[in-house]
């Protein structure tokens, strides 16, 4: 397949969180029939039951690409016109799985080695595949993680600290509302006190950000609500400590917040000759450590087409991303890198 097959072979694949199976069964069968063309090997990384990370390798590795084969929902198939490709995961991170691939290839008919490539499960929502990863290191020195950058080297990215906050109340007619009490309108008193809070700033990263990404309670409109549940997280540029201390401050035992997940923000080092920006999305690479190397973070594609309704990934940054995945292998593996 060519790179704009594979794509779109890839994204017609269902994979949100957690249902990754069907998709991993493909790169792993994939990759499996290229490390038996060209002398390397194949292997599933469990994670957990019906999970599982997909490594390949030719000799032994010096430099790791990675991106991850989960999708946020909903799912939906691919579609093409002369210069797009659209579908879920079109940019994060089905695209980028195959300019990895592409990529890889390339690599091999110029008779190279010594390379890896790693793809992860759960990184949409707690990194599971990326931490199982980190306990099974290959020895490779340089980790090259893919998100969509528009195919510029990413100098740093937000952390992430998500919570649920849980409300409670008491039943009554709504009639009565005096004789109840509502969870559900102390959760929305909490949230706007929460949305108040002043949160910290970066002179690289920016400011701090807050979603409140989902809300949940009640019964019945005829009912006064005894529960009612939010989620949300904010995007961390700093530590987290300062935004955990004002929740508390805030939630003053009105509703409880239970934290769900945390990744630091991370400052990351450009590449010579390349292009760089700075972005303000969590990726996989806190939860790798140093265990797969350096890290570097590029990959083709638009963030803000990732999560859309109209996800999609120009053809040309996939063709110029297969190039320099292609360089950067080459560079980093022969030494050719002075930090």
């Amino acid at each position: 397949m060519n790179v704009f097959e594979l794509t779109r072979a890839l994204i017609d694949i269902d994979s949100v969180t957690n249902s990754e199976k069907r998709v991993g069964e493909f790169l792993f069968t994939y990759l499996s029939n290229l490390a038996k063309r060209y002398a390397g090997r194949a292997e599933r990384m469990e994670v957990e039951p019906d999970r599982f990370n997909v490594i390949a390798y030719w000799g032994q590795p010096v430099v790791t690409l990675s991106t991850h084969m989960d999708t946020v929902p909903p799912f939906f198939p691919s579609r093409e016109d002369e210069e797009t490709i659209w579908g879920r995961g079109a940019c994060d991170a089905k695209g980028i799985i195959a300019a990895m691939i592409a990529a890889v290839e390339k690599l091999l008919n110029a008779g190279k080695k010594n390379f890896a490539v790693l793809f992860v499960v759960g990184e949409e929502v707690n990194g599971a595949g990326a931490l199982v990863a980190a306990k099974n290191p290959r020895g490779s020195r340089y980790l090259i993680n893919g998100e969509p950058t528009e195919n510029k080297i990413a100098l740093g990215t937000k952390g992430a600290l998500r919570f649920g906050i849980t409300a409670k109340g008491r039943l009554a007619h709504s009639a009565y509302p005096e004789l109840g009490h509502s969870a559900i309108e102390t959760l929305l008193d909490v949230l706007q006190d929460i949305r108040a809070i002043k949160l910290p700033e970066d002179q690289l990263l920016g400011r701090s950000t807050l979603n409140i990404g989902t809300i949940h309670g009640g019964r019945a409109p005829n009912v006064i609500a005894d529960h009612a549940q939010a989620e949300i997280m904010f995007r961390l540029v700093g530590s987290a400590a300062p935004i955990r201390e004002a929740l508390a401050q805030v939630l003053a035992g009105r509703a409880e917040a239970r934290e769900q997940y945390t990744t630091p923000a991370q400052r990351l080092e450009p590449f010579p000759g390349m292009p760089t920006t700075v972005v303000s999305f969590t990726t996989d690479i806190p939860s790798f450590g140093t265990a797969w190397g350096k890290p570097f973070l590029i990959g083709p594609g638009s963030i803000h087409a990732a999560h859309t309704a109209e996800e999609c990934i120009l053809k040309q940054q996939l063709l110029r991303a297969v190039d320099i995945y292609a360089e950067m292998v080459t560079t980093l593996a022969s030494g050719g890198f002075e930090a």
